[in-house]
């Protein structure tokens, strides 16, 4: 999943995404209400992470301003700013909860996770396809009980294509779920990566689950 993080100050910045990455999602930033707002409207983002306080545009401001713009997607608000009249005003401006500095990395993944499982309807802790599972939370990969040992690239990737099977998805979907913006499409990266996953999760099994369609993208069925 795809995160753009809207934060001015460097350390919290890369704290975040950082943390972000480790847990498999695909992030992007901006450090001003300006640029955040150009980002948000033109990319396809599952959830957005926003500060209060940036330049150009504030918080707020942005906040109604993606609303108004029809942008739905979570929108997770970080302040220092304490107190119910400010988190009132966050809410009040459309977003969807309010996280105050400073915070434990765990407390915004909870949150961020919380607010994914709103969207969706329901995010289960644990994928399934025929005998393959992805456990959400330790990260664990099986294929027939037998554990699989993946990047946290191929990680993402496969919880992509799981959340999708059956369904032929293309290489600008992959992008722009599982890389972040500064991918180079021009490059055969996304090639190289589906096919390290295909020979650790195909190889030595009867059965394919990631399936190519030429001129058109990938597939995953059981």
């Amino acid at each position: 999943m795809r995160i753009l993080i809207i934060e001015d100050e460097q350390k919290i910045r890369e704290f975040i995404q950082e943390g972000l990455k480790e847990e498999g999602f695909a992030t992007d930033v901006a450090h001003d209400g300006e640029e955040a707002h150009f980002m948000a409207t033109t990319n396809d983002y599952d959830l957005i992470i926003l500060d209060l306080m940036i330049p150009k545009i504030d918080g707020l401001v942005l906040c109604k301003k993606l609303r108004e713009d029809k942008i739905s997607v979570p929108i997770i608000m970080l302040t220092a700013k304490m107190g119910v009249k400010n988190k009132v005003a966050g809410l009040n401006a459309g977003a969807d909860d309010y996280l105050t500095k400073p915070f434990a990395f765990e407390e915004l993944l909870a949150r961020i996770r919380a607010q994914l499982r709103k969207k969706d309807g329901h995010l289960p802790d644990k994928l399934t396809l025929d005998n393959l599972s992805l456990d959400l939370q330790t990260h664990e990969v099986r294929r027939a009980g037998k554990e699989i040992i993946l990047t946290t690239r191929e990680l993402a990737l496969l919880e992509y294509f799981m959340r999708n099977p059956g369904r032929v998805v293309s290489r600008t979907m992959i992008i722009e779920h599982v890389w972040d913006i500064h991918y180079k499409t021009t490059t055969n990266v996304i090639d190289v990566f589906i096919n390290h996953l295909r020979k650790k999760i195909d190889q030595g099994h009867r059965k394919k689950l990631i399936h190519t369609f030429h001129g058109r993208g990938y597939m995953m069925k059981g």
